[in-house]
């Protein structure tokens, strides 16, 4: 990988279609800039900033968006594999309906998400701040979400099997039509009190 640009700021730019490719970003400040239908493996992006920035159709591939900051950011129809986004926060973000497989988006702040629809499947989200997050009809399947905050996130309809629900509070979460399996049945059962057996 080459060596990381630091401290640069992008703004306006048209990077339609870009392939970042084995790239490093470190301290950046991308404002509006067009990344629809971009591709990105293996790019770094630490302590980044983005606003107001097109994600649309984007696809990345085991990339690194490391402490980054999200902020009124379009992601429709965006694709994350294998991606890592730790630490990250999303504010006023259209993540509609975007699409996660694999990699780690533990401690990312997703408070008051508008995630309707979309899909997460195998990832790593723990302590994921879910906190009043919209996740009605989305797919969270295998996800662990250990030591999220799930207070008032709405999961109704929300296909949660093979997630770690370990953090879930039923009584302060709107699940009515969540499909779980029996085990996770039990281990919420006994979070709020229940003998089994």
């Amino acid at each position: 990988m080459a060596d990381p640009i630091e401290d640069e700021t992008f703004e306006d730019d048209d990077w339609y279609g870009e392939e970042i490719v084995d790239r490093a970003y470190a301290r950046c400040r991308f404002l509006r800039v067009d990344l629809s239908e971009a591709f990105s493996r293996n790019a770094t992006f630490t302590d980044c900033t983005f606003g107001n920035v097109r994600f649309n159709a984007s696809r990345h591939v085991d990339s690194a968006f490391l402490r980054c900051t999200f902020n009124r950011c379009n992601l429709f129809e965006a694709e994350f594999t294998g991606c890592k986004l730790t630490g990250g926060t999303f504010t006023d973000c259209d993540l509609r309906p975007l699409r996660v497989t694999g990699g780690d988006w533990s401690f990312v702040s997703l408070v008051r998400a508008d995630l309707r629809g979309v899909t997460i499947r195998e990832a790593r989200m723990r302590e994921v701040d879910l906190s009043q997050a919209n996740c009605a009809e989305a797919t969270l399947s295998g996800v662990d979400l250990s030591g999220a905050t799930l207070d008032g996130a709405v999961l109704t309809g929300c296909d949660l099997r093979g997630s770690d629900l370990t953090a879930l509070d039923p009584t302060t979460t709107a699940v009515r039509g969540a499909r779980i399996d029996a085990d996770q049945a039990v281990v919420i059962a006994q979070a709020i009190g229940f003998t089994i057996g």
